[in-house]
């Protein structure tokens, strides 16, 4: 009904896709916008059709809910990274990252008016964890956070970030423990991210593990990195970690050209017999056969030393095998308590 609207000529409305009908379209004068609103939100369309020719995302959607129990293993509402005690007792997804892409993590809370007025601050946070994780994180010991968004009053809570390979912890949470309510989880990522729900705090017991033995102790190793390995060509060399027990393998990425790599490679393991030992490898990649460049044998007691230790590299078999060339950095942490770590 403005005037404004007839200094628009025929071809620009045409152009603009512009109707000049009472079809609930208005125009206003940004003095009167800013008199009326408060807040605007530019909202993106997410492509997530499989015949699309243009850009698509693999969509995930869960529902989750926060909720208030008495006992620490069980309660679900821990409130935000300050609350130390309570943050891990969120509900934790875990998803994967095999190659390097654009994820868009998306939080919609089905939070009503009365959870608002409580200030209940939203945010998520998402947590580097190891290769092999299947169960509930209970201490942020060797972990990274490399994401997080801030904690807002508001229903929705949108995170975007670029992320290397791995495996990631996603957790939604409020600013205070003890809040109850449900909230939807949808996450976009451009190949398939297995997104889930981590329940189970450690192993359940069946019968296969009372044939072939429950684990008795939780061994968490973090691979920071490793130097002075050998040279295997001009450029250096292509090397990757192993790190081993019992009948598991976790690998790292490959670091190209370089005798000094930094892996930052993360396993954990639930061991059956405490004698079983980590073996930490280093290989060189190649084409047709991978080259072994040195090994690391620890026993990974409870009771050995947490701090960050400097291995020498030694040859296969036992810890008294021959020094070869190069050494890692490690960090290991081991408990009898399998929900500790």
């Amino acid at each position: 009904s403005s005037e404004e609207w007839k200094k628009v000529s025929s071809s620009e409305c045409k152009s603009l896709g512009l109707t000049l009908e009472n079809d609930g379209e208005f125009w206003m004068t940004f003095e009167d916008w800013c008199k009326n609103f408060t807040d605007v939100d530019i909202c993106w369309i997410v492509n997530t059709s499989y015949f699309s020719i243009h850009k698509t995302w693999e969509k995930k959607m869960m529902q989750g809910t926060w909720t208030k129990n008495s006992e620490p293993l069980l309660n679900r509402s821990g409130g935000c990274f300050d609350n130390r005690d309570t943050f891990l007792q969120n509900p934790q997804w875990v998803k994967n990252h095999l190659l390097n892409h654009l994820p868009l993590l998306q939080v919609v809370f089905s939070a009503h008016g009365s959870l608002l007025a409580l200030g209940a601050l939203l945010t998520l946070c998402v947590d580097v964890v190891e290769d092999n994780r299947h169960y509930r994180l209970h201490k942020l010991t060797v972990q990274e956070r490399v994401a997080t968004s801030l904690y807002i009053n508001t229903r929705t809570v949108f995170l975007k970030r670029i992320l290397k390979q791995g495996r990631y912890i996603l957790i939604p949470t409020t600013y205070h423990p003890g809040i109850t309510t449900k909230f939807i989880l949808r996450l976009f990522t451009d190949v398939p991210s297995k997104l889930r729900e981590l329940k189970a705090d450690k192993p359940k017991m069946t019968c296969w593990s009372l044939l072939c033995g429950y684990p008795r102790t939780v061994t968490q190793i973090k691979v920071h990195s490793a130097e002075g390995l050998q040279k295997q060509d001009r450029s250096g060399a292509d090397p990757y970690v192993l790190i081993k027990c019992e009948n598991q393998t976790v690998r790292s990425s490959v670091q190209h050209n370089t005798t000094s790599a930094s892996f930052d490679a993360q396993a954990i393991f639930y061991r059956s017999s405490i004698d079983s030992p980590i073996i930490i490898q280093v290989w060189n990649s190649n084409i047709l056969c991978d080259q072994f460049l040195g090994q690391a044998v620890l026993t990974a007691l409870p009771s050995d030393p947490r701090e960050q230790q400097t291995l020498q590299l030694r040859g296969r078999g036992s810890q008294e095998a021959a020094e070869v060339p190069g050494h890692i950095t490690v960090r290991v942490f081991s408990s009898d308590d399998l929900v500790e770590l």
